[in-house]
């Protein structure tokens, strides 16, 4: 249930629609956070704001992108707000290193999967919100264009230079020779 109509905006639907996105948001907000319980939290600050703003939402328009928008501007609502407060604490200390999400564990993943964690990490954060949103998330490059408020044209671009850049991360010989 990806657009709601006038009726189905109604608050039981509504919730249903927004239940339903829950493991996209989660996966979403796992690429953005970094660890398990930080996208917990995101995704649940997400849905609170979302709930609260249900009025705003416009029916027969996409509850995916907007939600994924809601996700998104949490995100880097709360990452401004740490990096101003860890930047007090620390008086000026690096905080991009704090701001990071946590390494894959072995228990967590393959080796091919750690590998892949950390040939994102090396994407700019536009390139790998780009990649994640179409290609880990399934969106539409005009919904992910939604989401990250820039055009359809430059959303193709950032997930064609980002898949290129993961290409040549991840194999590093045919990076260089399809250049």
């Amino acid at each position: 249930m990806d657009t709601l109509t006038a009726e189905q905006a109604a608050a039981p639907d509504f919730r249903r629609a927004l239940a339903e996105l829950l493991p996209e948001l989660r996966a979403f907000a796992r690429f953005l956070a970094g660890g398990r319980a930080e996208a917990d939290d995101l995704v649940q600050d997400a849905l609170l704001r979302g709930l609260a703003s249900q009025a705003q939402f416009v029916p027969g328009t996409s509850l995916r992108a907007w939600t994924f928008t809601i996700l998104r501007n949490t995100y880097y609502e709360q990452h401004r707000r740490r990096r101003r407060e860890t930047a007090r604490i620390q008086q000026g200390a690096p905080v991009e290193e704090a701001a990071e999400g946590a390494a894959l564990t072995q228990q967590e993943a393959h080796a091919d999967l750690r590998d892949l964690g950390r040939a994102l990490r090396t994407l700019s954060p536009t390139l790998r919100e780009a990649l994640v949103l179409v290609g880990a998330q399934g969106l539409s490059y005009e919904e992910a264009a939604t989401v990250c408020q820039v055009p359809a044209g430059t959303m193709k671009a950032r997930v064609s230079r980002a898949r290129a850049a993961l290409a040549a991360t991840l194999d590093p010989v045919k990076g260089k020779a399809s250049r």
